[in-house]
């Protein structure tokens, strides 16, 4: 219905020469347009396409969505995007590349289906592409790769299947923001990434492999959570911008480097992975985590004594692991003194808990210490359920652990 509205409208401009210069749009994207309007429906409840009347003498003004910059489309927004409206149904259709002046193209939560079209790595002026929260199925198209101006690549949560093109991480030059969360991505990351991105998401997806050996030096937000990655933690020590990074529930192995211990990296989240060694040492010149922090080391492989380097993190994670002896007098003070709100100790092999005579916890601090080899007088009420009820380790389990014999 709407490309015959489109092409009677031609009719009509034909007829009335005079009236086709008070059409504001370009009659090529208005066909385009009419093409999206029979790929796309609104789901019951939605009535985004209710504006978009193609007998309108000025579709840049009156449909919903679209902004033009001299008769042509340079943003296409498909959806309200209102919390309280279900979205749009249909597919992507390929006429989409034929926006030859489309700066942005976002498409807010829907229903969605189909591939993305390769087509749209046409769009040699696009910026901005952000398709989330739909099923849009199949592989990403490599010919995004290729568009020179992207700065912004959000594909997140859809059903998207096969490994990442390489040219996203190679060629593409201006890429600032790639966002690929909870897809179906699989296969293995380049060995090195030469694109200079500040954030990169690739969280729950099943990718395999190892980090690449080098990232650039721009990046401040890392995360590939909840994947099947493996190995060293490569490629990371001179990340000296980064803010952000999340491993966690992989299958990383090795030491945590160094460089990462850095109140910089507020927020370091490698749990539920293989790592071992110790937790590295300060640096002589290391300053003090600040508010908002917050570290999770948790359900790893991690041994020998605690390093003082984190006692000033805000929430701080280091629980299953086999960490032993004495807790250092830095962690105390960063509790009594308000820095450290959250401390979770439970499932090592730590003998004491250094508490100063006299002197009462913070109500809002939230600490556990069981099943450690003492017997905790504080740091019950802060744990979680997932603790479990036993207040100490058995005592042949800590002799084994920390003297390398069995109690006799």
């Amino acid at each position: 219905m709407a490309l015959f509205l489109f092409l009677l409208l031609l009719l009509v401009n034909a007829c009335h020469p005079s009236h086709q210069n008070q059409n504001k749009m370009s009659f090529n994207d208005l066909a385009v347009l009419a093409d999206i309007k029979d790929s796309l429906t609104d789901i019951p409840g939605s009535n985004f396409f209710s504006t978009w009347d193609f007998t309108s003498p000025d579709p840049c003004s009156t449909f919903s969505g679209i902004t033009c910059s001299l008769n042509r489309v340079t943003i296409l927004t498909l959806g309200t995007g209102l919390s309280d409206t279900p979205g749009l149904a249909g597919f992507l259709s390929p006429s989409l590349s034929s926006l030859t002046e489309l700066t942005q193209l976002i498409l807010y939560p829907g229903i969605i289906t189909g591939p993305i079209p390769p087509q749209l790595g046409r769009l040699s002026n696009l910026r901005v592409l952000s398709l989330t929260n739909n099923r849009l199925k199949g592989p990403i198209p490599s010919s995004l790769s290729s568009l020179p101006n992207l700065h912004t690549l959000d594909l997140s949560y859809n059903q998207l299947t096969g490994s990442i093109p390489a040219g996203l991480f190679t060629e593409s030059e201006q890429l600032k923001v790639m966002i690929l969360t909870s897809n179906q991505l699989s296969g293995e990351l380049p060995r090195v990434v030469a694109a200079e991105i500040l954030h990169l998401d690739l969280k729950d997806n099943q990718l395999t492999g190892t980090l690449p050996l080098s990232l650039p030096s721009t990046i401040r937000y890392l995360s590939a959570s909840k994947n099947m990655m493996r190995g060293p933690l490569n490629g990371l020590q001179s990340l000296s911008e980064m803010e952000y990074l999340d491993l966690s529930t992989n299958q990383f192995s090795g030491p945590i480097p160094p460089s990462l211990m850095r109140p910089t990296l507020s927020s370091l989240f490698l749990q539920r992975n293989n790592l071992s060694g110790g937790v590295p040492s300060p640096s002589p010149s290391s300053s003090i985590y600040g508010e908002g922090s917050i570290v999770d080391l948790s359900h790893n492989f991690l041994t020998g004594e605690l390093s003082t380097v984190l006692a000033a993190v805000e929430t701080l994670f280091l629980n299953n692991n086999q960490l032993m002896g004495m807790v250092p007098e830095e962690y105390v003070k960063s509790v009594y003194g308000g820095s450290t709100k959250t401390l979770y100790l439970q499932h090592n092999y730590i003998t004491g808990f250094p508490l100063e005579a006299g002197m009462a916890l913070p109500d809002a601090f939230s600490l556990c210490l069981t099943y450690n080899c003492m017997v905790p007088t504080v740091g019950l009420m802060g744990c979680p359920a997932s603790a479990g009820r036993q207040l100490s380790r058995p005592q042949s389990q800590c002799m084994v652990f920390n003297h390398g014999r069995s109690m006799p």
